[in-house]
Formats: C-alpha cells, structure tokens, sequence
C-alpha cells in the first residue's frame, strides 16, 4: 500500500470503531508515518496508544457480538 492509501485505512479503520473525525485524522498521519518514538512527542505516543486502545476495545467488542449473534 502506498502512503496515502495506508493514510485512509487507518483514518476509515479508526473512523469506523468511533474515533473522533480529527483524532483519527492525526492518529492516522503518526501510524504512518512508521517514525520510531524516540522522533514523536510524547503527546503523539499518548494520543496514539490511547486511540488504539480504544479501537482495539471496539473491535474485540463488536467481534464478540458478531460471533454471539451467529451462533
């Protein structure tokens, strides 16, 4: 995937779990941009382990309910 392609997965990916529109935004911009941590601030590590947490917890929430309604 090119750059900006990855770009949309992640801002979509992000988007579609319940990120907020300018979160996402700039969560996307930083997973991107594969820099290492030690070149990112500590406000970008925070905000992007937040936001993966909290798309992790959708995700694992919503594949949980898709498995219980299929059964």
């Amino acid at each position: 995937m090119f750059f900006a392609e990855k770009k949309v997965f992640f801002h979509t990916e992000l988007l579609k779990y319940g990120i907020e529109n300018q979160i996402a935004a700039k969560v996307a911009e930083i997973l991107v941009s594969e820099m290492l941590d030690e070149f990112l601030t500590n406000e970008e590590i925070m905000l992007a382990e937040e936001v993966c947490k909290q798309w992790l917890k959708q995700h694992q929430r919503l594949s949980f309910i898709n498995k219980s309604l299929s059964i």
